[in-house]
């Protein structure tokens, strides 16, 4: 296995971070047949420069990626919420990145940064029919806790989270 890196991006890679999102949930389109056209809200269709750019200068998120022989091969961001929890955004790998544990090693430097936040819980929203990630994210401790329906979406939404008692923070 190859050695992963995780650090926070450079305002410069949001394009790079733009198409690997993209390129990262259009597979879970492609095996649950959603269209822009039904689903245009959903993140492979609507994720732009300019959206993580307002994540990088005015809401000033941790945005990290996992890099892999200077590779950028995963990338997520945290939006702290009103409720103590913080929101684990676009968690995403890249198919020839996938079952290499990049997921596994950004989930985790996520729960760390949350909870050095002063976060008490972590939150996932994924699609509901997506089992294999519902599944993924239960096997690290998340609970599914509610479905949601919303414009713009073909499909249902679900809410995950995961309490962040039993992280370890060092030193």
């Amino acid at each position: 296995m190859a050695e992963i890196t995780i650090r926070q991006i450079a305002r410069s890679e949001i394009p790079c971070c733009v198409a690997l999102i993209r390129e990262s949930f259009l597979t879970v389109a492609d095996e649950l047949g959603l269209r822009p056209e039904t689903s245009p809200k959903f993140t492979g269709f609507s994720i732009s420069e300019q959206r993580l750019c307002y994540h990088f200068d005015v809401e000033k998120r941790p945005m990290i990626c996992a890099e892999i022989g200077g590779e950028i091969a995963g990338y997520y961001s945290l939006a702290p919420l009103k409720c103590g929890a913080c929101e684990i955004n676009n968690l995403a790998v890249p198919p020839r990145f996938r079952h290499d544990g990049v997921g596994g090693e950004l989930l985790r430097d996520a729960l760390l940064r949350a909870k050095s936040m002063g976060a008490s819980e972590a939150e996932v929203s994924i699609v509901v029919d997506n089992l294999r990630l519902r599944r993924w994210y239960e096997a690290k401790g998340f609970c599914y806790i509610k479905s949601e329906k919303f414009d713009g979406f073909a499909f249902t939404c679900g809410t995950m989270t995961r309490r962040l008692d039993d992280i370890k923070i060092d030193g």
